[in-house]
């Protein structure tokens, strides 16, 4: 596993594969709060979907820290979730804003490309996956630009009062999110819980500032309410599991199965909004699946 300062620890086979679930299972919540989000931030300001998605995950979380008494962490995960909480917002309202104006199953694999930064860091740090591992955080990402990649011309097409703007908003969400891997992984290492609640109190901060200055504030109704908090409880859980899976095994490999939430995304928007999957979607779809089966294959 990576700590937040030094050099990578030994992993053993079993916390690796713990890790992997945990990580495939944050992406399945990454996929389906994103997707909820993106259909919210359709008809509400994103500032706002975003503000007070993230103050419902600090209402859940607090009891949290009562409970298992977190607050006695050492506090080193301050300046990790301090940074993210400025960070995250920003991605993920720049998410949100391009799943709401672009094509669900275009956006949300670039988005995903953000993985390129947190192998960087690990490999950086001294982490040095093996050859089967590294097969298959290739084929995997690979299989994740191809969920996603074919329809980019075919998209700017089909939507030309919104032009590029989709496609860029998608890779400022992918640099928010490759970020977010790296700090989320560094604070994880003092306290999964207290990084969240830190990062989520900056972060509805930060946003719910930007709603006053940019757009003013609006009272959503309780249906929507219900929605924003649903929406904030997933994204929370999704990062609690790649927190807790972060401390188990490398972080260049971890954030791979956590970046296959692409998947789930489009899953979704095929069966709820009907958007059809190419020829070359359904090829990346089976290369992200076999790039998980070799990484799970190679114990990384």
């Amino acid at each position: 596993m990576c700590s937040g300062s030094g050099a990578p620890e030994p992993v053993t086979y079993a916390a690796s594969v713990m890790a992997a679930v945990l990580a495939l299972m944050s992406s399945v919540l990454w996929g389906t709060a994103d997707f909820f989000g993106g259909l919210l931030a359709k008809r509400l300001p994103t500032l706002l979907v975003v503000a007070l998605s993230q103050a419902t995950a600090v209402l859940i979380l607090l009891p949290v820290v009562v409970v298992t008494g977190a607050w006695h962490a050492e506090a080193g995960y301050l300046p990790w979730a301090i940074v993210w909480g400025v960070t995250g917002p920003l991605g993920l309202a720049a998410f949100y804003y391009a799943l709401s104006i672009g094509t669900m199953g275009v956006v949300s694999p670039i988005s995903a490309m953000g993985i390129v930064i947190p192998v960087v860091v690990g490999t950086a740090a001294g982490e040095r996956p093996d050859v089967g591992s590294i097969m298959g955080i290739v084929v995997a990402a690979v299989g994740v630009v191809l969920v996603g990649g074919p329809d980019v011309h075919t998209d700017l097409d089909s939507s030309q009062e919104h032009g590029w703007r989709p496609i860029a908003f998608a890779v400022v969400a992918a640099l928010g999110f490759g970020s977010s891997y790296v700090f989320l992984a560094g604070g994880s290492q003092y306290s999964v819980v207290m990084t969240l609640v830190v990062q989520r109190s900056v972060s509805a901060t930060v946003a719910g500032l930007l709603v006053l200055v940019l757009v003013g504030w609006s009272r959503p109704s309780v249906r929507d309410l219900s929605a924003m908090a649903a929406v904030g409880a997933g994204d929370m859980g999704a990062n609690a599991f790649y927190g807790w899976s972060s401390t188990l095994g490398l972080l260049s490999v971890t954030a791979v199965f956590g970046s296959l939430f692409p998947v789930m995304t489009l899953f979704l928007a095929r069966g709820l909004l009907g958007e059809r999957l190419s020829r070359l979607q359904r090829v990346g779809v089976t290369l992200a699946m076999t790039g998980i089966v070799v990484l799970a294959a190679a114990g990384a």
